[in-house]
């Protein structure tokens, strides 16, 4: 049997830490496998450390201060002992009893993630618009259904984690980013559907700055990891652009070509040509 090491990064989650520590426990017990519960507590000031700290069983981190969630999670990978990793949150909204489904996927997949069936945070109208646009953004970049982008209930291979620790945000945009790079490179990734709970405790989550880093780091990653996915599209746009004002132009001045329709055409190749050279260097680079 192989080892699993169970991440949980946490910060000020005093309402719900407990009852999740002692249903992973219960639940890795009846698996028979092997493990190990790392809690990462990212500079705390309730009483969290006391609660993780009467449970001998855990092993528990410290960040000295709040570094972000990310910075947690990479901790926690960073201190494995495991190859395969669970990662959940302690705030009890995942059903960390589904763990032994996620083991049974890892069989077969490099990264099973929790997707949520329904939205059950604060302001929920607002994250759940935020999320289904920047989730369609990254589906098409990564040419891949993704039905839940950023569950922080997820399972998966250490070894290849370990490839992207670099370039992980320490946001909450760590599981977006680690998904398109698992995605971008060619890794199985399977999607098990799970039941989402309502919050215990109050949510580090900020809605506008968190959703504006989402955005970019879809759109990083993915450039990244593909750039054709991000330059072609809009060297074709404007190729498309400047042909239709050139003829345009043609019909209208005689002949004469504007100088802007020449900027829009070069633009378009020097984009194009951009985008050529950059998934050069990524191909060259990445090992497959």
């Amino acid at each position: 049997m192989e080892f699993i090491s169970v991440v949980l990064p946490i910060y000020n989650e005093e309402a719900a830490i407990g009852d999740d520590l002692d249903l992973i426990k219960r639940t890795m017990d009846a698996t028979g496998c092997p493990y190990e519960i790392i809690v990462v507590n990212d500079g705390s000031t309730d009483r969290t450390v006391e609660i993780v700290s009467s449970r001998p069983w855990v092993t528990l981190l410290h960040h000295t201060h709040n570094r972000g969630t990310g910075a947690a999670r990479t901790t926690g990978v960073k201190a494995a002992q495991g190859n395969l990793i669970l990662m959940t949150d302690g705030d009890g909204t995942y059903p960390n009893q589904d763990m032994p489904k996620m083991l049974e996927y890892l069989q077969h997949c490099d990264m099973v993630i929790g997707a949520r069936k329904e939205e059950k945070g604060t302001l929920k109208w607002l994250r759940s618009s935020a999320k289904w646009f920047i989730r369609k953004l990254a589906s098409y970049l990564t040419a891949t259904r993704i039905p839940d982008l950023n569950s922080g209930m997820r399972g998966f291979k250490r070894d290849i984690a370990l490839k992207y620790l670099n370039i992980l945000p320490t946001t909450h945009s760590w599981v977006s980013t680690v998904t398109i790079a698992f995605l971008s490179d060619g890794y199985e990734v399977a999607f098990m559907p799970i039941d989402y709970y309502p919050r215990k405790g109050k949510s580090s989550f900020h809605p506008l700055r968190d959703t504006y880093n989402y955005l970019t780091l879809v759109v990083r990653a993915v450039t990244y990891f593909n750039p054709l996915r991000v330059f072609l599209p809009l060297s074709l746009f404007l190729f498309a652009v400047g042909g239709i004002k050139l003829i345009r132009d043609l019909i209208v001045y005689r002949f004469h070509v504007p100088t802007g329709t020449v900027l829009v055409l070069v633009t378009a190749v020097q984009i194009g040509v951009m985008g050529l050279l950059a998934d050069l260097i990524v191909r060259k680079s990445t090992p497959r």
